[in-house]
């Protein structure tokens, strides 16, 4: 069993973006809180990826690579609006972190997350981060599908 420990903040303009990010597109099969199951697709490979429940900054998670066609055709009958990002992978402070500007409904909201190694893990934080939203849940990307943030 894996567990990912995940702190999530809100992205200020600044000096993060470090040239081209990556286009993803993913889609929920389910989107309850006790369980997640997201298809994704990055690049020409397709991601299929099971989470437990969030409990502070911890959840279980299990992630599978899946033919990208396949990827594809799971994306077709998934919950609508899919996800779309481009992310950017910042290093800052000995960590790396996972930056996500929405597209599509979502468009506007940028977010940025850094896997610890504990949930008190102490960390530098770099300027350009802003509002720590980790126990937000209208910031999950499965929530966003229900409510996108240009509808906030």
């Amino acid at each position: 069993m894996t567990r990912e420990i995940e702190r999530k903040f809100l992205v200020k303009e600044g000096t993060w973006r470090n040239g081209k990010g990556t286009e993803y597109r993913q889609g929920y099969l389910n989107s309850t809180k006790e369980r997640i199951v997201r298809v994704r697709t990055v690049d020409n490979k397709g991601y299929l990826t099971v989470k437990g429940l969030t409990v502070g900054a911890t959840r279980m998670e299990f992630e599978y690579e899946i033919p990208r066609r396949d990827a594809d055709a799971m994306l077709d009958i998934c919950e609508k609006p899919l996800i779309a990002k481009t992310r950017y992978k910042v290093e800052a402070g000995g960590l790396v972190w996972e930056i996500d500007a929405f597209l599509g409904e979502n468009q506007g909201l940028i977010v940025a997350e850094v896997e610890l190694e504990g949930e008190h893990q102490e960390f530098p934080k770099p300027d350009w981060l802003g509002k720590e939203v980790t126990g937000d849940p209208r910031y999950f990307n499965s929530n966003l599908i229900k409510k996108p943030f240009t509808k906030w």
